[in-house]
């Protein structure tokens, strides 16, 4: 059940990662120096079913850049990762390039020309129809233009061996909307904000804008770990109460006996009741803290505070929530209110009833940890058959 709820709070918590909103069509640009970002973005246009989902990359606002070599180097390092696609080399290009026009963060525009278009557009799609079985060659020629400083230019030349694959499926929807919003991006640069086109595609758009849900998250995860704090609290008080249960029921025998050797040695019940607790002080370090003998501490002080003596060991029958305890205030109680004649004698019997309630309690655990050793047994014994049986079996000469 457990294991269930978390499951299900995670699948909310995914599905809140990537909520859109619908948005008012501007997207604000970082400012000088901060760098470029992309942005996600589903479009609604009239007719479609589904919204279709694009990234759009937003520059910063322009500034000047003194290392510009420095700066086409690494362009051009990134850009022969990226336009491999999903090829592994460019001596064998089987599916669509990617001949992006610009780069993430770097302020690069980039055109690229072709000496085969009829094997492959500007874009990198292959053309299924002209590629051959032996490979065509094609020669790519992509110029870099710093965006900020269109002076400065830098040529990158390569060559690819086209061969028949399976080029990947471009939705062609999504792409013009990706191809239209891009230019739109490009036209605004010196503008503090880009606002998006109202149309495209020829039909009035809608634009939904991906949502930081981080916060909603972190807030469900911290309200989730607290109640599986509160729920270990609970489940440790229990454990602690069920320690105090054990302890006191394993005293009880002996708690029985001592008032019944202090009362047949002539002592009141109120001295004999003090003389366990003084001797319990005494050996308190030796025996560590005892429940049983904590609650008929509190009892005397009860006693010393005006409290009626019948009344105080009732309280302490309640207050240790345990039967065998309530039975014993209640004798201690109706005894007093009737004379302590016979007293001795029904403690003898409690005494006695209650060492074999314990020993058989013994018993019961005896046998339940014979049983929770069977499992360790089984592994012990299935060690003892591998190191006997395999041996033999490797042997064996076949």
């Amino acid at each position: 059940m457990g294991v269930t709820l978390v499951a299900g709070i995670l699948l909310l918590l995914a599905d809140l990662a990537h909520t859109f909103q619908e948005t008012d069509g501007v997207i604000r640009r970082n400012d000088y120096g901060k760098g470029s970002r992309t942005e996600e973005l589903d479009v609604k246009l009239p007719g479609e079913k589904e919204r279709i989902p694009v990234e759009i990359e937003v520059s910063e606002q322009r500034y000047s850049q003194d290392e510009v070599q420095e700066l086409f180097d690494r362009a051009i390092r990134r850009m022969e990762e990226r336009i491999l696609g999903e090829n592994e080399s460019l001596d064998r290009i089987e599916y669509d390039m990617n001949l992006l026009t610009e780069l993430p963060d770097e302020p690069v525009e980039i055109s690229w020309e072709l000496d085969r278009y009829d094997v492959m557009n500007v874009r990198g799609e292959l053309q299924a129809d002209y590629l051959e079985e032996e490979g065509t060659l094609v020669g790519l020629s992509a110029v870099l233009t710093y965006s900020e400083d269109e002076r400065w230019q830098t040529l990158y030349q390569c060559t690819v061996c086209v061969y028949p694959g399976n080029p990947g499926e471009v939705d062609d929807s999504t792409a013009q909307v990706q191809e239209e919003l891009q230019k739109q991006e490009e036209q605004d640069r010196t503008q503090k904000v880009l606002r998006l086109p109202d149309k495209l595609l020829g039909q009035k758009a809608v634009y939904y804008q991906k949502m930081d849900s981080r916060g909603i998250v972190l807030i469900i995860m911290a309200v989730l770990i607290g109640i599986l704090l509160y729920a270990l609290e609970i489940q440790n008080r229990g454990k602690e109460q069920e320690k105090r249960r054990q302890q006191m029921i394993l005293d009880y025998p002996e708690v029985v006996n001592k008032m019944t050797l202090f009362i047949g040695a002539g002592m009141t019940v109120k001295r004999a009741w003090r003389k366990i607790v003084e001797d319990y002080r005494h050996q308190k370090e030796l025996w560590g803290e005892r429940y049983v003998y904590e609650e008929m501490k509190r009892t005397c002080y009860e006693m010393e505070s005006g409290l009626a003596e019948a009344e105080c060991y009732e309280n302490f029958g309640r207050r240790c929530g345990i039967q065998v305890y309530i039975r014993f205030g209640a004798l201690l109680s109706q005894n007093l209110r009737r004379g302590t004649k016979g007293l001795t004698e029904l403690l003898k019997m409690e005494s006695v009833q209650a060492f074999e309630e314990r020993k058989a309690r013994a018993k019961k655990l005896g046998e339940e940890a014979g049983t929770k050793l069977l499992f360790p047994m089984f592994l012990m014994l299935a060690v003892v058959l591998v190191i006997v049986i395999v041996p033999a079996f490797l042997s064996v000469q076949i």
